[in-house]
């Protein structure tokens, strides 16, 4: 069935942006370079952009069309050994090949797996933790980036009650698509953003108190941590985020934005904490499959704590697809935590550099590692506290903005 397509000067600006800005470091990739890009088969308009202007660039694309529709068959007949099967030279030669990696999301279907047994999905993402912790190896030392872009599909406008075009219209204004410059546009978002992480930094926090209808919960923030976020990485992004110390968590959440992962959709989530660790979780669907992910090795610990200015963001509508959803504004902004994978680039020392800190290390430092990273979102109401390291305390977010 033939859907909407964007306009060829859309899809050209959001190549430009995703490979001029989002890649590299704010000035795009350098030529010689190589960018593997990720691209469902539906996407393929935007596939042929991304091309173009990675050559434009003098960069070496390698695109690769993934085939959509294809994964509830692998999964309902691969048995363990083929769910496991990783080809390490393989994946080896490509992660020290590629420079850059852009993927593109388009869930044409966001209920496909939902028959598939979680463990069948969950243990053939566990086998390729190998080929992203690469990756993570060599985004710590600048000599890898990434990014993330969303194609409109029909279902996922559907969800939300949108057509379209008018899910396309979210796309396009939260990415300044229809802008003369986009990347002008994004450059002052970062500087904004950029503002706001100066202070929350300069705070030095040491924990974070979120209280509202449906939350009261504690997060330890842990020494040596930085704000991160912003432009750059996800577009688009206008969250600001930091990878807490999970042993300083407690309390409880609940989560009104459903969640959209490994084809599933699991809403109504509710967790609890207790030094650290996740003591009770709920879900009215999808609890089969929540519960299941949080038995994953330390998936039941936070990797991250996120707050997004609704002065910034310009997603005005849920999206059905948590690279929107995790950034979306409205009158409350939003909150949202990861369970699992921790970022070590949130690491604060004086190089500034991850690498310079020994494996053995990042356990003591409070750094949760996981072969899972998985953000859920509230939109509701909250006030967020923070005690600062002397002892003051000091409100930061209130009414969906930060007040610093």
């Amino acid at each position: 069935m033939k859907t909407y397509v964007p306009p060829k000067k859309i899809l050209e600006n959001y190549a430009r942006v995703l490979v001029r800005f989002a890649l590299g470091q704010e000035d795009g990739i350098l030529p010689g370079e190589v960018v593997e890009c990720v691209v469902p088969d539906i996407a393929k308009p935007l596939a042929l952009e991304l091309q173009n202007e990675i050559l434009r660039a003098g960069g070496h694309p390698i695109v690769r069309l993934a085939a959509t529709g294809f994964e509830k068959d692998y999964y309902n007949l691969a048995n363990n050994d083929q769910l496991t099967f990783f080809s390490e030279k393989y994946m080896r030669a490509r992660a020290d090949m590629i420079d850059h990696s852009l993927v593109v999301l388009a869930d044409v279907d966001p209920f496909l797996l939902a028959e598939v047994e979680p463990k069948k999905i969950l243990l053939a993402r566990d086998a390729r933790k190998k080929f992203r912790d690469w990756l993570f190896e060599k985004e710590s030392t600048g000599k890898h980036t990434w990014t993330i872009g969303l194609w409109g599909v029909d279902a996922k406008a559907e969800l939300v009650g949108l057509s379209i075009e008018e899910y396309w219209e979210q796309i396009i204004h939260a990415c300044f698509l229809d802008a003369d410059d986009p990347i002008s546009e994004w450059k002052r978002v970062k500087e904004t953003q950029q503002k706001i992480k100066s202070k929350l930094n300069d705070l030095r926090i040491d924990s974070l108190h979120s209280k509202g209808p449906d939350v009261d919960l504690t997060v330890k923030i842990g020494a040596n941590r930085w704000w991160k976020g912003g432009a750059n990485r996800n577009i688009p992004s206008f969250e600001l985020f930091t990878s807490p110390d999970w042993r300083g968590t407690n309390g409880w959440i609940k989560f009104n934005q459903p969640l959209y992962r490994y084809g599933n959709v699991i809403s109504g989530i509710r967790l609890e904490f207790k030094n650290g660790v996740i003591v009770n979780a709920s879900a009215s669907q999808g609890e089969k499959f929540l519960l299941e992910m949080i038995k994953t090795e330390n998936a039941d610990k936070l990797g991250e704590y996120s707050l997004t200015d609704n002065r910034l963001s310009r997603i005005t509508h849920p999206m059905a697809e948590t690279l929107y959803d995790e950034n979306i504004g409205g009158p409350q902004g939003n909150m949202h935590v990861a369970i699992g994978m921790s970022y070590k680039d949130c690491f604060r020392d004086d190089t500034g550099n991850a690498s310079s800190v020994p494996k053995k290390d990042w356990e003591k430092l409070g750094y949760n590692e996981s072969a899972e990273h998985t953000d859920i979102v509230s939109t509701v109401e909250r006030e967020v506290t923070a005690t600062l390291v002397s002892g003051e305390k000091l409100i930061i977010y209130s009414n969906g903005q930060f007040v610093l």
